[in-house]
């Protein structure tokens, strides 16, 4: 894997791990949920390495572009995405949202959808107005490994060992200068009050490329019941006894599943 940022000010910072056969068609897109980064990829990457070429990009204000020009909501990261796939010839892409980053990709295909040959949402952002705010505006600013250890615990199925590496390193990225302060002022463009702001579902139906939604029934982020009632022609996969963190918790069915919906190029 080569951690890459070919120009900082056009392209989002990228982790790019090779098709092992040969080019493997479009590529896979990865990206991350709220206070994640592209590091959360690295085993499904791994997964992918032997059918598909991927690149895990840093959204604004996370990871490696916590100084990009202007962070916020996830309009804001799909438009960034978008011009990072322009900057690198991207012409044609299969793209992975988890959590905040599943509402960026959804942005993305709504967008330009000629863009994009298929669409994976991992416990996406946007399908309902129900969010755990609570919880989201402390892990933002959470600096101290033990208290990040008991936010991120209610990220995961109620019965996942937490890695203690998670804890330490979310930990370290909020202590970084404007780490703490740049993840709050995200937290408040995309919770309404109370609340999440709604992508159209509809519409997200007459895309043209094959979507699934991934989603565990113990996520306490966000509720599964979003994903329930969702248009027809959208393949839903509910997981017994995981929780939000579905590509961490489950990489080897989240990795078939991309595999599935990336087959056609």
């Amino acid at each position: 894997m080569t951690d890459l940022r070919p120009n900082p000010r056009t392209t989002l910072p990228f982790r790019e791990q090779v098709c092992e056969t040969g080019d493997g068609g479009a590529p896979v897109i990865l990206l991350h949920g709220f206070g994640g980064d592209r590091q959360t990829w690295v085993n499904i990457q791994t997964g992918l390495a032997s059918r598909k070429r991927s690149l895990a990009f840093d959204l604004p204000g996370h990871g490696e572009a916590l100084d990009w020009p202007k962070v916020g909501h996830a309009g804001i990261s799909a438009k960034a995405v978008t011009q990072s796939l322009e900057a690198l010839d991207l012409k044609r892409v299969h793209l992975v949202g988890h959590s905040m980053g599943g509402a960026v990709a959804a942005l993305v295909a709504l967008r330009a959808p000629e863009l994009v040959a298929s669409l994976t949402l991992l416990a996406p952002g946007g399908f309902g107005p129900e969010i755990n705010h609570r919880l989201l505006r402390r892990y933002a600013v959470a600096s101290e490994t033990a208290e990040m250890e008991v936010l991120l615990e209610q990220f995961f199925g109620w019965e996942f060992k937490l890695p203690k590496f998670l804890a330490k390193t979310a930990a370290e990225s909020r202590a970084r200068p404007g780490g703490a302060a740049t993840l709050s002022a995200i937290a408040d463009e995309i919770i309404d009050g109370s609340v999440q702001k709604t992508l159209p579902r509809d519409d997200m139906a007459a895309l043209p490329m094959p979507i699934k939604v991934l989603w565990g029934t113990q996520d306490r982020v966000l509720p599964t019941r979003q994903a329930h009632k969702l248009p027809g022609i959208v393949a839903t996969h509910i997981f017994e006894r995981v929780g939000h963190m579905v590509h961490l918790e489950i990489p080897k069915e989240t990795t078939r599943l991309i595999l599935q919906n990336a087959a056609a190029e």
